[in-house]
């Protein structure tokens, strides 16, 4: 299983304990409610205080990805969790079970960066599509050869391998429309939903799903995401309707591809708010690998320390789902009480020292605890980090940020999975799990010290649409408009 994921620029899309529409959703001048989607209450009224703020709705596109999302999340969380039930039917050595993760990261290492100037050159929607049906024609080649009894574990090094490469696309490409979707002020919540129905697909659903497939036969665990994948790009193609592309420059002329990776790349490294971020994020991210590749042999078999069975384990890390959706509806009020750094401080805390729980109390009860506070405090940061890197990030340069983030901070990532496997291999599993925890300590360390709300606060990009400025979102939308204009302004929240 696997643990939060930080981006550096933001928390990671897919955290677990273990082993991403259109203009008309957004206020318009004529809107009676003012630009933060409360009331139209002017000063000197009667009624001024007493009228509540009514947050605006998120649309009917946004629901739509959030179903793709579900769909998706669940494929994930079945492959996530049964691969290495399977692999553990096939090798006990902790070396060879690491490569799985390692496997699963490594496309972001390789592919990171060429895949965030794909989804900024290309529909967005169009991209994140390709990428789920092509994860749905692999994970059939997966489950025929399953079924008929030639798995081997280099074979599923190696699907493990490729499914992660359509990650890559899928998951850009997913983080990068969301702010085509929905207006500025509602990022936290929309992408609280994204993270919360991400961690509830994935932990809550899919990791039991996998324990129940597994039971039925391997090919079951890559055949049932297959059509996941299908499903869920069938829901961007019906429900996310329009063209969502980006121009790459203001005058709409596309630039080399060397470029255009320079200029993000160079956006992301000089900037004072989201290097530390993506510093600690790569720590944290390289800790909690190394910590979660040996996990399951910690847990899961009769030679472990905890004696799981396979359902078990599935089932007492879905408590990791509950958590983030806890965490998904206090995030926005926790955000405006206590501050997006401080609670992105907590939140780094909490994560590394709960990584101690299964070593020190390796028992059922502590452990599932230790999974729902987890699942919790990880969505809340992550809602945070992504808000803040997409409101720093001009809309066409998002994929590229995003990419070249995720380079750096899921790229190290196969890196902690092979030295976590090596230290289990050669000093046992308890110095893999405490070396783990400590680079996670680190990187909490390292956002305390290194990132301020003013800082923040002053190098936000203004509250405003900036197609006309770099890039064309297809007028697509505005026909839309048309059809969705007896929406109510709650619709899709």
């Amino acid at each position: 299983m696997r643990t939060q994921q930080h981006e550096g620029a933001a928390h990671g899309s897919s955290g677990a304990f273990g082993g991403v529409p259109a203009d008309d959703d957004r206020a318009r001048p004529d809107d009676a409610a003012d630009e933060r989607g409360t009331p139209d209450v002017r000063e000197g009224t009667a009624d001024a205080a007493a009228v509540p703020a009514r947050p605006a709705g998120l649309g009917r596109r946004f629901t739509a990805l959030l179903s793709s999302t579900a769909l998706a999340n669940l494929g994930d969380g079945v492959v996530q969790t049964g691969a290495p039930l399977i692999a553990i039917t096939l090798t006990r050595s902790p070396a060879q079970v690491s490569l799985l993760a390692a496997a699963a990261w490594l496309p972001w290492l390789l592919l990171g960066i060429a895949g965030g100037l794909l989804v900024d050159r290309v529909d967005r929607r169009h991209a994140q599509m390709t990428a789920l049906l092509a994860r749905a024609v692999l994970l059939t080649g997966g489950a025929v050869t399953a079924a008929t009894g030639h798995l081997t574990m280099p074979v599923l090094v190696g699907l493990v391998l490729l499914y992660g490469t359509t990650a890559v696309v899928a998951e850009l490409g997913e983080a990068a429309i969301v702010p085509d979707l929905v207006k500025r002020d509602r990022l936290a919540a929309a992408n609280g939903r994204v993270l919360a129905t991400q961690q509830v697909a994935n932990s809550f659903f899919g990791m039991p799903v996998a324990g129940f497939l597994v039971t039925l036969g391997s090919g079951y665990v890559f055949g049932i995401p297959a059509a996941l994948g299908v499903g869920a790009a069938l829901f961007l193609l019906v429900g996310v309707r329009g063209r969502y592309r980006h121009a790459s420059s203001a005058d709409g002329q596309r630039r080399n591809a060397y470029a255009e990776v320079r200029e993000g790349l160079a956006f992301l490294l000089r900037h004072p708010v989201m290097r530390p971020m993506l510093i600690a994020g790569s720590v944290f991210n390289m800790g909690s690998t190394a910590y979660t590749a040996v996990l399951v042999l910690w847990m899961v078999g009769p030679g472990s320390r905890m004696g799981l069975q396979p359902e078990h384990f599935t089932l007492l890390v879905t408590l990791m789902g509950v958590g983030a959706v806890l965490g998904s509806i206090v995030a926005e009020r926790l955000i405006h009480r206590v501050g997006e750094v401080r609670m992105l401080v907590v939140t780094f805390l909490a994560d590394a020292l709960l990584l101690l729980v299964p070593l020190l109390a390796p028992s059922p009860a502590p452990v599932a605890a230790a999974l729902l506070v987890m699942g919790a405090t990880g969505n809340v940061g992550n809602v945070i980090t992504q808000s803040v890197r997409q409101r720093m990030t001009p809309k066409h340069m998002l994929g590229r940020i995003t990419g070249a983030s995720r380079t750096v901070s899921f790229g190290l990532m196969p890196l902690g999975a092979i030295l976590g496997g090596a230290i289990g291999q050669a000093f046992g599993l308890p110095a893999a799990l405490l070396g783990g925890t400590v680079l996670c300590v680190l990187a909490f360390a390292v956002i305390a010290l290194t990132v301020r709300q003013r800082e923040v606060d002053a190098h936000e990009l203004p509250d405003e649409d900036d197609v006309d400025a770099v890039g064309d979102v297809d007028a697509a939308h505005d026909a839309d408009e048309a059809d969705e204009a007896d929406l109510s302004p709650a619709a899709g929240a």
